[in-house]
């Protein structure tokens, strides 16, 4: 894709690094940075390193977005220390841009060791389809675990899209990877003192959306795919996912409402039944961190029975992983709606945006299902001594009295119970009111995020 040249920075200097100021087709101004893998494998000097920081400072002054296309075998082992002084430098130099800029990565090569923790510094990953990226190689694993792996098994595209969550897209080469940033940055602000521009449609904000309620299946264990509620609600149908093949029991993806760009979490019944696991909380987590920093307004679509129960995943840190989110939407003052497709139970109720994590507008769709546990779980607990009838009466009860979203509104936990039909317009009128949003941030030095 066609790139302009307005200015290159630190033109002269030797090394695989190269950047400059450059207008995209779209029109937008950002720093590309390249590092060029056809020089000298790509390898990182103490001079191409600080090119790299001299990218990262430029475009975090300018306030413009920094774009990384990478190809590196890692630092220079013929410079020894110095390239590894270089790297730390420029290492710093793109922690500094996080929450400042945008920060995206393209990989289409090789990114290895120091680089391959460069693109995890980034906000976006892409990955062409022949590109892989590890901190220790195939040589590596061998010595040190005695299993033989291939390049592909241990960093190819395909298992950072899938199984490490590390690449945000994959796609077929550096100009399907330009569209997709172009695509991108339609929804992003080019720093964080700025709004992410407005998208003109013609898509009516009072349009009905009777087919979104219409998705629900009529027994409460159905599935069906929230892709559809999303496409239903958002302008024109069109939406951007984030990370598509990681962690599928949650969507993250972007949109435009009422032209206003929207960062949306929703939950998906398709993938464990819209349970939430390390994956899906990490990949939340850090999609509506992204979110606040840069002023976007956070949707989040619930449909979830919980956390995914399992000896693994506790042993692996759910408690450390789903406090993530917690903490993500705890902290977060951007503009805030919730819609209740079904099922809000337990822990997760509270973590997806409930009303008392401080959403700005808490809405259910009729059938919502807001408590503690769902009816059998109840009963198993409850009632683990009572005849087949006794706990078939149970449950039927207990769906009556508690499984309904008008004792949540009564109780001021939910603001509003809404026709699935009205969930654009309502929604898009929330983004008008509160689009002049402003909360006032505690003194600290910091947060600690859990990690």
């Amino acid at each position: 894709m066609a790139r302009d040249v307005i200015l290159d920075l630190q033109h002269n200097v030797p090394g695989a690094a190269t950047a400059a100021i450059v207008r995209l087709s779209t029109g937008r101004d950002v720093v590309w940075l390249d590092v060029d893998g056809s020089f000298h494998k790509g390898a990182l000097s103490a001079a191409a390193s600080h090119v790299i920081a001299t990218a990262a400072t430029t475009a975090r002054t300018k306030g413009l977005p920094l774009v990384t296309q990478m190809e590196s075998s890692g630092a220079d082992i013929v410079e020894g220390i110095a390239a590894l002084h270089g790297w730390g430098t420029a290492a710093k130099a793109l922690a500094d841009c996080s929450g400042v800029v945008p920060t995206i990565s393209i990989v289409t090569g090789p990114a290895v060791s120091g680089p391959a923790l460069l693109i995890g510094l980034s906000d976006f990953v892409v990955m062409t389809e022949d590109a892989y990226a590890f901190v220790s190689g195939p040589t590596m694993v061998a010595e040190f675990t005695g299993i033989a792996v291939t390049t592909d098994e241990l960093g190819g595209a395909t298992t950072h899209a899938r199984h490490s969550g590390a690449a945000s897209v994959v796609v077929t080469d550096l100009e399907a990877a330009t569209v997709w940033v172009e695509e991108l940055l339609e929804y992003l602000p080019s720093n964080v003192d700025e709004l992410a521009p407005m998208m003109p449609t013609d898509d009516d904000e009072g349009r009905a959306t009777p087919e979104a309620g219409d998705l629900i299946p009529e027994i409460s264990t159905g599935s069906y795919d929230v892709r559809e509620v999303i496409s239903s609600i958002a302008d024109d149908g069109i939406y951007m996912e984030m990370k598509p093949r990681w962690a599928g029991n949650v969507v993250t993806a972007f949109a435009h409402l009422a032209g206003y760009p929207v960062g949306i979490v929703a939950n998906q019944p398709i993938a464990l039944a819209g349970t939430l696991d390390i994956p899906a909380s990490q990949k939340a987590a850090r999609f509506v961190a992204f979110c606040d920093a840069f002023n976007i307004p956070v949707l989040t679509l619930v449909d979830t029975p919980g956390f995914y129960p399992g000896k693994d995943l506790e042993w692996r840190g759910m408690i450390r992983h789903g406090a993530q989110l917690v903490f993500a939407y705890a902290r977060a003052t951007v503009p805030r709606i919730c819609v209740i497709l079904r099922k809000s139970y337990g822990g997760a109720y509270i973590v997806m945006d409930s009303k008392k994590m401080g959403n700005d507008l808490c809405l259910a769709w009729p059938w919502a299902e807001l408590a503690v546990m769902g009816a059998g779980q109840a009963a198993a607990i409850l009632q683990r001594n009572a005849t087949p009838d006794e706990r078939a009466a149970f449950e039927a009860d207990y769906s009556e009295r508690l499984l309904n979203p008008y004792i949540a509104a009564e109780r001021g936990f939910i603001d509003a119970v809404i026709d699935p039909a009205d969930t654009r317009r309502e929604i898009c009128a929330a983004l008008h009111m509160l689009r002049d949003k402003r909360e006032k941030l505690v003194s600290r030095k910091h947060d600690n995020t859990p990690l």
